[in-house]
């Protein structure tokens, strides 16, 4: 266990500066290789341990889409490694829409702000800042840490996670957990009180390019096989169906908790009563009390006096642990016999238990530096890297720890505009870092 009076001061003061000069690298994802790549932040990044000893190594599944993978040795390495796993890609962002340039990592208000603040640079600075001071003092972990700085978690990990894990497996087959984004942060119920959500589950992707066909003909004529017609009409069915609510373990839980933290008991019938009072996260938890699916691009014809033969739909399904076969089967319903589908991206739900050694070096770590805290799990309506890492065995979580003010909508900020983390919030998840490491 790290000691009480560990000085953290070099690691708290170099945080900021590393979250800024990650963010001032542009690693836009575009999803189709036209933007910068992860390779300028891959070559920083193994600047960075390499000043304090570190051997690192880059993988490339493609120029440019670079993957750094670095082990540290610890003071058992016959215990199976903790996995450290975050995302250097971003997606892209429009300048004339911020208040300070996306790109620029400008400080104001006490935030560091820009594109990757929120998602995920943040925990990537935080982490170097971590390891950097322990190695620095010879403070080794307990037992080996495996580092993962990847590409292209943004457009589903093909060039990163998935094809580190398919390609070089044997970097992380001894790996037993990990951590990485999307969890870990504070949610506050009272002035001194406050919920850390770790993440546990996610839900499967499932995005789906549709197809109707029919016959083609002259605008002006009768047409019973209109094929736009027969894709507008399923795609309504799927935009106006609502799943009913499923409890995963997950949610369960996260529910049971915060029904506890108000007060309440617990009642299966009003579930969405329970979430709408969580504030600014409801959004985000809402998602998970059911699978969704949401038509996103509509395609088809060319002409305005001309019935095309085919049009295309395109819809972005979440289903949650354990609905993935009753999902597609409500999918194909709703679709009919004349439109049919094919996968974008399919990539499965994942979902562990909220115990264990780990969990216990979680909810200890952010205790000792916030004596209001408490640990709950919680499913992410997204997607992570997570979801290739699991397929390895490895059990993951969300648990990049940020003590946030009540006011700041974090969860609205991924994927938004004005990304921004408060310096403290770093230096907080610095120190809590540095004791869970040393708990694991």
């Amino acid at each position: 266990m790290a000691e009480p009076d560990t000085d953290l001061s070099a690691a708290e003061a170099e945080v900021t500066d590393l979250c800024r000069e990650l963010i001032q690298i542009d690693t836009s994802n575009y999803g189709d290789h036209s933007g910068p790549g992860e390779r300028k932040a891959a070559e920083y990044v193994a600047g960075r341990l390499d000043e304090v000893g570190v051997e690192s190594q880059i993988y490339e599944s493609h120029p440019g889409r670079s993957n750094l993978v670095a082990r540290i040795a610890g003071e058992d390495s016959s215990r199976p490694p903790l996995l450290i796993q975050g995302h250097l890609d971003v997606v892209p962002a429009a300048a004339e829409d911020w208040t300070h340039h996306p790109f620029a990592g400008e400080i104001a208000d006490g935030c560091v702000w820009g594109r990757g603040a929120v998602d995920m640079k943040n925990m990537n600075a935080m982490v170097l800042a971590m390891m950097r001071q322990r190695l620095r003092e010879g403070r080794r972990p307990p037992r080996d840490v495996v580092l993962a700085f990847v590409a292209d978690e943004e457009a589903g990990g093909t060039w990163g996670a998935q094809y580190l894990v398919n390609e070089h497996p044997e970097l992380f087959a001894d790996c037993d957990s990990a951590i990485s984004e999307v969890g870990g942060f504070s949610v506050t119920m009272e002035e001194n009180r406050r919920l850390y959500l770790v993440e546990t589950a996610e839900k499967g992707i499932a995005w789906m390019k549709l197809t109707a066909r029919g016959t083609a003909g002259h605008g002006s004529m009768t047409n019973r096989d209109n094929a736009v017609t027969e894709l507008a009409a399923a795609v309504a069915r799927l935009g106006e169906y609502e799943f009913p609510v499923y409890l995963t373990p997950t949610v369960r839980t996260f529910l049971e908790e915060v029904c506890e933290e108000f007060g309440i008991p617990f009642d299966e019938r009003d579930v969405e009563g329970t979430v709408a009072r969580l504030g600014p996260i409801a959004k985000m938890i809402g998602a998970t009390l059911r699978n969704t699916v949401n038509p996103t691009v509509l395609g088809g014809g060319y002409k305005a006096n001309v019935i095309p033969g085919e049009a295309t739909a395109q819809v972005d399904g979440r289903f949650l642990p354990g609905t993935e076969e009753q999902y597609f089967a409500k999918i194909d319903e709703l679709l009919g016999p004349k439109v049919s589908r094919e996968f974008i991206q399919h990539l499965p739900s994942v979902e562990t238990s909220f115990d264990g050694g780990l969990v216990n070096a979680m909810s200890e770590s952010l205790l000792a530096e916030d004596p209001g805290a408490k640990a709950v799990p919680y499913c992410l309506s997204g997607g992570t890297d997570s979801k290739s890492f699991q397929r390895l065995g490895i059990r993951n979580y969300g648990f990049s720890p940020l003590k946030l003010p009540p006011e700041l909508d974090f969860a609205g900020m991924f994927h938004g505009v004005d990304e921004r983390v408060p310096v403290d919030g770093l230096q907080f998840g610095v120190r809590v870092l540095d004791r869970f490491v040393s708990m694991s």
